[in-house]
């Protein structure tokens, strides 16, 4: 039985049994279907050059992009969450961080680091939607308060990198707690005069928003970021009333005095030394 076209004539002159897919991960399409080269995403900070969308990324990433030549010393590398409620929904909460650990090779949802960039020193705390949904809990606020420490030991300027669902459910309690320790600990470092910058990325959400998030001392974020407290349906239904268009994105939020600027990821470093040379009184570089 002969095929409806003939191959040949099409050009085609591979067999179809010796066709092979191609590799996942060489291609990336964004949400609004522009195709990109997965290297030559890599090379445009993760930012789709046709649309400009800011694909989400984890810490290692933003460590390259704000670490000078990718050097940074991490902080509190083995520091891991237990297990104190025994939670359990359709699977042990002890289960999932296991299988979070193996998926994504971090042990929890935030890396925190200290090294130069633009040659000046800062501390970074960055973190990692893929473990967990980024969820807060108790080791996500005690590291960051730790690298809070650091900066206020060092008198460096500390920057928030905010990737999160929320508060993390399994931790219950424990896990609010630490809007509260994280607050406190910003708290101490305006006393010291330190600067504080904070990145808001897709997305920003519940108790991550309604902590460290919003307490910068500039709050800056990407465009077309997803910044709010609740998620839109849920605002919806509470308030029976439908929503602005753009509602949480930066650029509505900006617009009404939540943020400070928005900044494309390319010119991240550069905007955040721009403003750590212009509160500590350093002289304008080319």
């Amino acid at each position: 039985m002969s095929s409806w076209f003939k191959r040949k004539e099409k050009g085609i002159q591979t067999a179809t049994e010796e066709k092979k897919d191609t590799p996942k991960g060489l291609w990336y399409k964004s949400p609004t279907g522009k195709i990109v080269e997965a290297e030559d995403l890599a090379k445009n900070f993760y930012v789709s050059p046709e649309d400009d969308y800011h694909v989400r990324i984890g810490s290692k990433e933003y460590f390259e992009i704000l670490f000078d030549d990718n050097k940074f010393r991490e902080l509190d590398t083995k520091m891991t969450a237990k297990d104190p409620l025994k939670f359990e929904d359709t699977k042990k909460y002890s289960d999932r961080l296991k299988a979070a650990q193996q998926k994504t090779g971090l042990k929890d949802a935030v890396r925190t680091a200290v090294g130069k960039s633009e040659g000046k020193d800062i501390v970074v705390a960055c973190m990692d939607f893929a473990f967990i949904g980024g969820s807060m809990g108790s080791v996500v606020g005690e590291k960051i308060s730790r690298a809070i420490d650091v900066a206020k030991r060092k008198k460096i300027p500390f920057v928030m990198i905010s990737k999160s669902g929320g508060a993390r459910m399994m931790e219950a309690a424990l896990s609010l707690m630490q809007l509260a320790k994280t607050s406190a600990k910003l708290a101490q470092l305006a006393d010291a005069k330190i600067p504080y910058i904070s990145l808001c990325t897709d997305p920003t959400t519940g108790g991550t928003t309604a902590s460290y998030a919003m307490l910068g001392d500039i709050n800056i974020a990407e465009p077309g970021a997803l910044i709010g407290f609740a998620g839109p349906r849920v605002v919806k239904d509470t308030t029976g009333k439908d929503l602005p268009d753009g509602f949480q994105t930066s650029e509505f939020l900006k617009e009404h005095g939540f943020l400070d600027f928005i900044t494309h990821r390319r010119d991240l470093k550069k905007k955040i030394n721009l403003y750590i040379d212009l509160i500590t009184n350093q002289p304008v570089r080319n």
